[in-house]
């Protein structure tokens, strides 16, 4: 079953630009030409992978219903179907935006789920 909601690892100043409505994507989306998204049960692992020993992190819940025509899933890390969004990120498509907080598995946890 394909989830509802996908999450997106944002800086500080990458979350201040979304709420601004001017965030164009983090430097490896725009290197890559979509906006990389994770999965609940993918999350942590990007998080780990290419954020580690970074602070101020927030995640935004992406409503996938809403990105419509523009998401596409793609192969990825370990073979795994990744979101990927072909459209600028706005906070239309948000739920929630909350800064990064891990339970204590260590898993991170999905804005809502704090």
């Amino acid at each position: 079953m394909t989830p509802s909601l996908a999450y997106k690892v944002l800086t500080q100043s990458q979350a201040e630009a979304l709420q601004r409505g001017d965030f164009v994507g983090a430097p490896i989306d725009l290197q890559d030409g979509y906006i990389h998204l994770s999965t609940a049960a993918q999350l942590t692992e990007t998080v780990d992978r290419h954020f580690a020993g970074q602070t101020n992190l927030s995640v935004a819940a992406v409503d996938l219903g809403y990105c419509g025509e523009a998401l596409r899933w793609e192969v990825s890390r370990n073979g795994e179907l990744f979101p990927h969004l072909y459209a600028a990120l706005t906070m239309a498509a948000v739920t929630a935006l909350a800064p990064l907080a891990r339970g204590p598995d260590g898993a991170v946890l999905p804005p809502g789920q704090v």
